[in-house]
């Protein structure tokens, strides 16, 4: 009778064991299937930007122009290489915005919604900072705003929230392209409740999901009708009127 408790525990455990190793197995397949920075493009972009990245720890980039009137914590999409995001840092910082780019655990936001925290004492001469992010990395930006709200704003590139900030005094923009066949609309308009009272949204016209960094092509994605740096240029236009917008405390 002992022998056959002690091999029903033993076969128990073997089960488990297995429902473990296959967990991992099929976590490790599905993070290390991800999209790599497009970096001949990168480069071909980068020619004549006159800020290069300073690291400032390991999985911490800082792109710092000589006057910047504000920070930008950044926060890739899921499964996207960070570096495919340098392109629009780079335009961000020709526009005196200072930009820091984190590398995610296996490239997703979801497993370090914290990472933003520390950067801005490493920057006391710099008293107004935003958090973004693209996609997955958006919504996560959106949930540390929700609990640090010492931050000016947040911005929002093909994302949406699902904390609520519509009673926080911050501002925040989202921006999304009408090509944009990857964020699920349905659910944007379901969360813009979650919103704040100084929002701002536009639709940029021609541009999809994945243009927002520089990592090629994204399953399931539109078309976008214009080229990757257009909808890069755009968009860190856009993101500099509205950190202007916001740093004049004008409403939205």
């Amino acid at each position: 009778m002992k022998f056959l408790k002690n091999k029903k525990l033993i076969i128990s455990l073997s089960i488990v064991l297995a429902i473990i190793v296959a967990s991992f197995s099929a976590f490790g397949i599905y993070v290390s299937d991800y999209y790599h920075a497009d970096t001949n493009a990168i480069a071909e972009f980068s020619e004549g930007w006159g800020v290069k990245p300073e690291q400032l720890s390991k999985n911490v980039l800082v792109y710092k122009p000589e006057k910047p009137i504000a920070g930008f914590i950044f926060y890739p999409g899921g499964k996207v290489e960070h570096t495919a995001y340098e392109p629009l840092m780079q335009a961000l910082t020709d526009r005196n915005i200072m930009c820091v780019l984190i590398k995610m655990p296996f490239n997703l936001a979801v497993l370090d919604i914290n990472a933003a925290n520390g950067i801005k004492e490493k920057f006391p001469e710099i008293k107004d900072w935003y958090i973004g992010g693209h996609s997955l990395g958006g919504s996560m930006a959106a949930s540390y705003i929700a609990k640090n709200t010492d931050l000016k704003g947040l911005v929002l590139l093909g994302a949406y929230s699902t904390a609520d900030l519509s009673d926080k005094d911050i501002y925040a923009l989202s921006l999304f392209g009408n090509n944009d066949k990857v964020m699920d609309t349905q659910k944007y308009e379901k969360y813009k409740k979650n919103m704040p009272t100084n929002f701002m949204q536009i639709e940029l016209r021609g541009a999809n999901h994945a243009y927002f960094g520089m990592y090629g092509e994204q399953d399931g994605d539109g078309k976008a009708e214009m080229t990757n740096e257009e909808q890069i240029l755009l968009a860190a236009e856009e993101i500099s009127k509205f950190v202007i917008i916001s740093l004049q405390g004008a409403n939205l």
